[in-house]
């Protein structure tokens, strides 16, 4: 009786089993067949049927931010730029009610659109980029840098714009790196702003050819860009000229100051004065920087005409300049610990280099150039920025 007892259990175990089985393979087939659900936005459930402005519309709508993260402006700035470059980019058809009304635009007309919408955005924005016209105006400026660099005015630095090789006369733009590119100078403010940009010269340049074609540069060389007289520096008795900062790669000369060469040893003069010159420099990596974090395009080689590239490439300043300025936008464009800062003589990497592409993608590459010989007493002008600094280190210190 046992042994039967002992089949008769392992018997019913094993039709258990198998209905198990069963039921779990019916629910897996119910479940495999069941209609999936998800959920999704407004905005994209009608992205097959909404027209370009009803999407806008929708978009305003939306909770969470969807318009701030989709355009990096607040909707009072983005209908600001519409009613202001709306008549300029107006359709030609008499029934088109808005310039954005339209859903289905073919790639020859993008390549039309974009270069007229960037005109039109460079002429309504073109007063957001000024370089300062009198020493008053100059020395308004220098008091943002006062703090960290008396007698600073700006921060200059070049790039590279990367491109495809143009058609039928690529070896103008063909560069050392091996590249083709064209040539973009700019000065920066104390507040991420540009103040001056110089877009275009060609690539195949040499590094001293771009350095003196730049416009800048001739208004600095002959005297025509109104600086203050020249002035001692606090406490100080020589007099020193207002001055433009920039790294290593450029030349030194009687308005532009960079660092000394070489490394030296910790609390000397040259390390102090470097120290401090660089400290005040960061901010042109930080608005290249995050220039080339929203506007994408600067992402890697620029593929489109080369006569569109300056224009575009104005277009992203001048709106960077607008979106930094604006009260309702320049959270949104460059939020709290977006810019690279200094906390008790630590440097705090700002939010924008987590997205940083590579370099050896992006569009924007730094310009390297042969530095020209300079006058004695120009390195004596640095010498004087040196000692004040590192009398300035030991005082408190």
């Amino acid at each position: 009786m046992a042994d039967v007892e002992v089949v008769a259990a392992t018997a019913v175990c094993l039709l258990s089993v198998m209905n198990y089985l069963n039921v779990l393979k019916r629910n897996q087939k119910k479940r495999r067949y069941r209609q999936r659900r998800w959920w999704m936005k407004k905005i994209h459930q009608n992205r097959t049927t909404n027209s370009i402005n009803t999407f806008f519309m929708e978009l305003t709508s939306e909770d969470g931010g969807e318009f701030s993260n989709f355009c990096r402006m607040s909707s009072t700035d983005f209908e600001f730029l519409l009613h202001k470059i709306g008549p300029i980019i107006e359709n030609s058809k008499p029934d088109c009610e808005c310039p954005y009304q339209q859903r289905y635009v073919s790639t020859p007309a993008i390549s039309q659109i974009i270069p007229e919408v960037c005109k039109a955005i460079n002429s309504v924005l073109k007063d957001q980029i000024k370089l300062p016209q009198t020493p008053a105006e100059w020395l308004s400026i220098e008091e943002g840098f006062r703090r960290k660099f008396p007698r600073c005015v700006r921060a200059i630095d070049g790039k590279h714009i990367v491109i495809k090789c143009p058609p039928h006369n690529g070896s103008q733009y063909y560069n050392y790196k091996h590249t083709y590119s064209i040539v973009l100078m700019a000065l920066v403010d104390s507040e991420y702003r540009f103040i001056f940009a110089d877009i275009g010269g060609q690539g195949r340049i040499s590094d001293g050819g771009i350095f003196q074609n730049c416009l800048l540069l001739q208004k600095i060389d002959t005297g025509t860009i109104n600086l203050p007289p020249d002035a001692p520096l606090p406490g100080g008795e020589i007099d020193v000229p207002y001055v433009f900062l920039c790294d290593g790669a450029f030349a030194i000369d009687k308005h532009i100051m960079k660092p000394f060469p070489g490394n030296h040893n910790f609390n000397t003069m040259e390390r102090t004065f470097n120290y401090k010159l660089s400290s005040s420099c960061i901010i042109v990596e930080n608005v290249f920087g995050i220039l080339t974090t929203v506007f994408r395009i600067f992402k890697k080689p620029i593929e489109i005409d080369i006569e569109n590239v300056p224009t575009v490439t104005m277009t992203c300043i001048l709106l960077h300049n607008f979106l930094i300025n604006s009260r309702t936008s320049s959270n949104i464009y460059a939020p709290p610990g977006t810019f690279d800062s200094i906390a008790d003589g630590v440097n705090i990497d700002g939010s924008w280099r987590q997205n940083q592409p590579n370099p050896d993608n992006s569009a924007l590459r730094p310009i390297a150039r042969v530095p020209r010989r300079s006058p004695r007493d120009i390195y004596e002008i640095r010498s004087e920025f040196a000692h004040y600094f590192h009398n300035l280190n030991t005082e408190n210190n």
